[in-house]
């Protein structure tokens, strides 16, 4: 009898312990998980500026830009920097080898970005014969670029003193990329030649080319010993890419950026146009009776106007003149004194010569290409207009064309 309660007493004691430890443990886990959901949910602080981060569209104050010069062209090309370069929303250098010397310093410095004086590169080596070891301190405007340390970047632009920007065109472009992630943009040059003997998959610098921030950052650490291991390569240009391909990142292109190794008019230009590379000391202006800065701040008047349809070409059909009109904003217009089809409308006309000469590679282009007829009263019709939109067409034949183009004559 004595025995039975015994168990019953130790029993029920039991029972309760049990009990008051499972409510302390629910008790518990219950405090734990509401704890935890307090911790992981974000600072509202931290989260606005999170959203603020990403869904502010891209804008200049995001670019940084790298121009590479040198204190010898400095003096004169920088007046096509001056022609898109906005002190107010622009940030980044022109680096030069050596310093300007006192009389080639101006005051219009304020006008223009920051010179900035590139490393000594004497310590890498550099073997292409007959090429230019410059070739390395250009490529080294990457990291020196980065090591500006500027805040709040998306994309680094880097480009030559003769490189022209359309900075709104150039915004909008990099605006389609998430600047997150790693991209290399730009295009290749419109010489096959070119492209066949450097690379198909290279970004020629001429026409500029964009690094997102990440990747940016990630290539300035690993720069100077990739290109211990590139001493062969030619240009600066060549080093970036092959450097990026270590990183596994190649080409995203562009076709927008227009590298002018032929000497050619610019009346066939798709989308938004974003850099040109003019090398305007090598050829025409690409307005009468200019030269080539004044052509180009012509060029600029129309682009200041519209800048995110310039150089894109229109092609309209009249039905009563029976005409083909092909206009190229703020730069050229065509009239046929027919209906052309669409698809050799949009060939670029063979306004130019190629870069070299005593090679039939050097006259083959990466684009389609209509032949300038050797019949003037076969050719289009050019005009051009004055004042904003100003329109001119090289090679204009100024003869009594004996086409159905009378009435396109009287055009003011």
């Amino acid at each position: 009898m004595k025995i039975s309660h015994f168990f019953f007493k130790t029993t029920h004691l039991n029972s309760r312990l049990i009990n008051l430890i499972f409510i302390f443990s629910s008790l518990g886990l219950i405090l734990y998980l509401l704890l935890s959901s307090f911790s992981i949910l974000p600072n509202p602080r931290i989260l606005l500026l999170a959203d603020d981060r990403f869904s502010s569209p891209t804008s200049l104050d995001h670019v940084v830009f790298g121009i590479a010069s040198n204190a010898r062209s400095w003096p004169q090309r920088k007046e096509y920097v001056k022609m898109w370069w906005k002190p107010d929303q622009m940030r980044g250098c022109a680096f030069l080898d050596v310093p300007l010397k006192n009389d080639t310093v101006s005051s219009d410095a304020s006008l223009l970005p920051p010179v900035c004086i590139s490393d000594d590169t004497s310590r890498f080596r550099y073997t292409w014969r007959g090429g230019l070891r410059s070739a390395i301190r250009v490529a080294r405007v990457v990291s020196e670029t980065v090591a500006l340390n500027h805040s709040n970047v998306r994309w680094f632009v880097f480009g030559d003193d003769d490189t022209v920007f359309f900075p709104e065109n150039l915004v909008k472009t990099l605006s389609k990329y998430d600047h997150e992630l790693m991209y290399f943009i730009g295009s290749n040059s419109e010489s096959f030649v070119q492209n066949r003997f450097f690379s198909f998959s290279m970004a020629f610098g001429g026409a500029g080319f964009a690094i997102s921030y990440p990747l940016a950052k990630t290539l300035a650490k690993v720069l100077d010993s990739c290109l211990e291991r590139y001493p062969h390569l030619y240009g600066s240009d060549g080093r970036i890419s092959s450097c990026l391909a270590e990183l596994g990142v190649g080409i995203t292109r562009e076709p927008d950026g227009y590298d002018w190794k032929p000497v050619w008019t610019i009346s066939s230009a798709s989308n938004d146009t974003v850099g040109i590379s003019p090398h305007t000391d090598y050829m025409d202006p690409i307005f009468p009776n200019m030269t080539n800065r004044d052509a180009m701040r012509h060029l600029y008047k129309a682009a200041e106007l519209d800048p995110h349809r310039i150089l894109q070409q229109t092609v309209c059909y009249d039905r009563w003149f029976s005409w083909t009109i092909s206009v190229s904003w703020g730069y050229a217009i065509e009239v046929f004194g027919n209906h052309v089809l669409l698809p050799d409308v949009l060939r670029v006309p063979a306004t130019f010569k190629p870069w070299k000469k005593g090679n039939l590679l050097n006259t083959l282009f990466s684009f389609d290409m209509r032949e300038h007829n050797k019949d003037p009263c076969k050719r289009p019709l050019c005009r051009r207009l004055d004042d904003n939109v100003v329109m001119y067409c090289l090679h204009q034949d100024t003869k009594s064309w004996k086409s159905g183009l009378g009435n396109a004559r009287k055009m003011n």
